[in-house]
């Protein structure tokens, strides 16, 4: 089966985050696709690099930045939702005069097209917070 996620939480302010990656690892290991992750309103600070939680908590951030690395998810911040709360990559950081970007490592910055190309795709579209 194939899964499109939609993750629409912060990843430290509700447990939305931490779900939706809990389920992709396991659907992926029972052998299912998850092919890409949209994070939108809130969830986009999901892709920041700057998160630095202490070290005896979890890193959100790099947890889904690994298991992209290793299954080859397509992580994609809203683009709207990413500029209203900070998140730029280099790309967005230059066109708006930033002086840096904050994405992390194998997160991209798009449009809700991607959302609805997931949805139109996948067997289940899977939202994961309000």
């Amino acid at each position: 089966m194939k899964f499109a996620l939609v993750v629409n939480e912060g990843p430290y302010q509700h447990q939305a985050s931490d779900t939706a990656y809990h389920f992709a690892k396991a659907a992926l290991t029972a052998g299912h696709e998850v092919p890409r992750v949209f994070f939108y309103h809130d969830g986009v600070n999901n892709g920041t690099r700057l998160t630095t939680p202490p070290q005896d908590d979890r890193h959100i951030v790099d947890r889904w930045s690994q298991l992209a690395q290793e299954a080859g998810l397509d992580l994609v911040v809203c683009v709207a939702a990413a500029q209203r709360r900070g998140i730029v990559d280099p790309d967005e950081a230059k066109r708006n005069g930033k002086d840096t970007d904050n994405l992390a490592d194998h997160f991209r910055i798009s449009g809700l097209g991607q959302l609805i190309e997931s949805a139109i795709q996948a067997d289940r579209l899977l939202v994961f917070g309000d």
